[in-house]
């Protein structure tokens, strides 16, 4: 019988067949082929998440880096920087100290990894949450903060998108505290650079948290996601992001000596070429930053809407907000009288380098830091302990100076515009931050202080402001002048 050659038989069709067949129920009963396959279709699908960068000075505010700086992208879990801004600022106020407890929901508890895997009815410290987002980036914990501070996530998200809007995020909106898919939380890479630099502004007390590199959680060590971290220099922070739709987002901040910069990388490919990307950023335009003394003002929260003056009669009612609080932070409170302020500080020891400022409490302290460096807050003792008292302030047992007395003459009446210097637990303190503030800034000799009355949560504290700024850049001009010499204050109108 003759035999064509190449064209199979009628027997070895059918036993191609039957081996075809039985490859196919092995692929499809394999699950590790099935993955295999899986990721060969995804690479052959060519994902490439939209990019975007943006590198800014901080001194100078010029932009030195730029690319899709406003197109609008997903932010992924850069989004818990803005979570930490919050609870920096309930720290801030003293709702919170760093070893409250945070309790987690059923809600917070089913979150997406990453996260801690807590259990509902469990609870963790202040503290814990700051390190589990800017190390682990656990989204348990960011709903948990947001469900503690707002009641409810959802709520939470608002106030995280009133809070960018008036930190000058006009493109930015929040839907969750974490950063998890979804469709509706956007924002821009210029965006972000205000965020990166408003946190610092704001808080460098609390902004060192993001240089952790690990911490030990309940027998466990937590590393950092962020790579860059003792790798680039001058990089000390800040986070990094990643959902399928954002891609590799980091938010870095870098110092070197005089120059400090900001830089934004949304949409990386990996997170080794998003790294390699910043790396090269920060490598090419840190050296390029300006060195001299800081020409911008900080970036701080303007106030959407006028307020009513916060001097009145002693019995009267007014309402009062904080130039960084949202509308829920909104208070009826007595104020204080109109009756002139004797801000004479406390007498103290003849020589002594340390005065009645080092016993403000946590919230008071995270506005009048020392002159130097803001000290990393430590892991033990209570918070008092993290946050160590002011030190470096010259006595004033000889009095105030002469003007703080001769404004014992006249009423204070609120100007346009106040700067606020931070909300302490007991009036003196108030007055004698103030007093301190005063004598060692000259643009404030006219400006007038005051206290406010405000009570919030079952506490009472005491807001120290200056009145005597008809315009915003006077007010900021001046905050400047006070954080040159050590203090942290922000401009609001009255």
């Amino acid at each position: 019988m003759r035999r064509v050659e190449g064209r199979p038989t009628t027997g070895s069709r059918a036993v191609a067949v039957l081996l075809l067949a039985t490859s196919f129920l092995v692929a499809v009963a394999d699950p590790a082929e099935a993955k295999r396959r899986g990721h060969a279709r995804k690479a052959v699908s060519g994902y490439n998440p939209p990019y975007a960068a943006m590198v800014v000075d901080v001194k100078s505010g010029r932009t030195l880096h730029a690319v899709n700086e406003d197109a609008l992208r997903h932010p992924a879990s850069i989004t818990k920087v803005m979570t930490l801004y919050m609870l920096f600022e309930q720290l801030e106020k003293g709702r919170y100290d760093l070893d409250s407890p945070l309790s987690i929901s059923a809600n917070a508890a089913a979150q997406a990894p990453s996260k801690l895997g807590l259990r509902p009815g469990s609870t963790v410290t202040v503290e814990e949450a700051i390190k589990a987002l800017v190390t682990k980036s656990a989204n348990d914990v960011a709903c948990a903060i947001g469900e503690n501070i707002a009641g409810s996530e959802p709520r939470f998200a608002e106030m995280m998108t009133r809070k960018a809007k008036s930190l000058g995020m006009s493109r930015t909106h929040y839907a969750n505290a974490s950063g998890l898919p979804d469709p509706d939380q956007i924002t821009t890479a210029h965006d972000l650079t205000l965020l990166a630099r408003a946190i610092q502004d704001r808080f460098p007390r609390y902004y060192r948290y993001f240089q952790t590199r690990s911490f030990a959680f309940r027998g466990r060590t937590i590393g950092n996601h962020n790579r860059l971290l003792g790798n680039v220099e001058g990089v000390d922070g800040i986070k990094t992001g990643y959902t399928r739709d954002s891609g590799f987002n980091l938010m870095t901040a870098a110092k070197l000596g005089d120059r400090q910069i900001v830089a934004i990388v949304l949409g990386g490919k990996s997170g080794a070429s998003r790294d390699r990307i910043m790396a090269d950023l920060v490598r090419a335009n840190l050296p390029r930053a300006f060195a001299g003394s800081r020409q911008t003002a900080p970036v701080v929260e303007v106030a959407e809407r006028g307020r009513p003056a916060v001097v009145a009669e002693a019995d009267s009612r007014t309402r009062t907000v904080l130039a960084t609080a949202d509308d829920e932070d909104i208070e009826t409170t007595s104020s204080t009288s109109n009756a002139p302020l004797d801000i004479r500080p406390a007498t103290t020891t003849p020589g002594s380098r340390r005065t009645t400022l080092q016993a403000l409490p946590g919230a008071a302290q995270a506005y009048a830091g020392s002159a130097g460096q803001a000290p990393f807050p430590g892991t033990a003792g209570k918070s008092t302990a993290r946050l160590p008292a002011v030190e470096g302030v010259a006595s004033r047992a000889e009095g105030p100076p002469k003007d703080a007395r001769g404004d014992s003459a006249k009423p204070v009446t609120p100007s346009p515009w106040v700067i606020q210097l931070g909300a302490m637990d007991d009036e003196d303190k108030a007055k004698s931050i103030l007093a301190d503030a005063r004598s060692r800034t000259g643009m404030l000799s006219k400006a007038a202080p005051y206290t406010v009355r405000v009570t919030h949560g079952g506490t009472t504290l005491f807001r120290a402001r200056f009145s005597g700024f008809a315009e915003q850049s006077t007010a900021q001009d001046a905050c400047a002048a006070l954080k040159k010499n050590g203090f942290n204050c922000f401009a609001t109108r009255s």
